[in-house]
């Protein structure tokens, strides 16, 4: 079916989520580590539009923006499907993700690096959003609702990974047992998959990333 590479950044969460994918499909992959901070002329050439990882270059031909990959990877290879098959669960499968994406990722991270009036603002708006997951999530082992991972899964495994990472670095608490029991018991039980464990990146790298991007973001604000 063509040669398959993912550029990606080890220290990315939107890069980990397309590994996770191509290693549940067994794909075969050749990984080429880009500078997020000293961008390369590949990855300029593969994506010129957002000129960001990840990028799949399946057969020479390049796919940007991870979702759109995650969807790409499992309509291409058929084993151990991904999104639901009914048409309505894909299309909510879909909402759900581009909601975690643009409300609870980007709602932690501008909580993350505000400050006073605007940072408790932040906050009490990613938590309202995180609500709505604690919601989808009750009665249920994976957000997949089967015994098994799939794609709003592996779009919303940024929170294991990143989450308490974010809130160390903001110095904030989004996410607590008490108020959210049901998404952090889905957390636990994400992280525990061997798959997933093996593709966890080092704390420590996540940690000092995180830590430029804040310190970027309060220097240009």
């Amino acid at each position: 079916m063509g040669a398959v590479k993912l550029i990606g950044s080890y220290t990315s969460l939107f890069c980990t989520r397309v590994e996770w994918a191509l290693k549940l499909k067994g794909v075969q992959y050749e990984y080429l580590e880009e500078d997020v901070f000293n961008k390369s002329p590949l990855l300029l050439q593969h994506n010129p539009v957002h000129k960001k990882v990840p990028v799949l270059v399946h057969d020479d031909k390049p796919i940007a923006e991870s979702l759109v990959i995650l969807q790409y990877i499992d309509e291409t290879w058929n084993d151990n499907t991904l999104l639901p098959q009914d048409s309505y669960e894909r299309a909510m499968a879909h909402f759900w993700a581009k909601f975690t994406e643009e409300k609870c990722l980007m709602e932690t991270f501008t909580a993350a690096w505000k400050d006073g009036e605007e940072k408790e603002k932040a906050i009490e708006s990613a938590q309202e959003s995180f609500a709505f997951l604690e919601k989808l999530i009750q009665g249920k082992k994976f957000f997949s609702g089967e015994d098994k991972i799939g794609y709003l899964d592996l779009a919303m495994g940024w929170i294991p990974l990143c989450l308490e990472i974010m809130e160390e670095v903001g110095g904030m608490k989004l996410v607590d047992a008490e108020k959210f029991p049901s998404l952090l018991e889905w957390a636990r039980n994400f992280t525990e998959i061997p798959l997933i464990k093996e593709r966890l990146p080092p704390r420590d790298a996540l940690a000092n990333y995180f830590h430029k991007i804040v310190s970027y973001k309060r220097s240009n604000k």
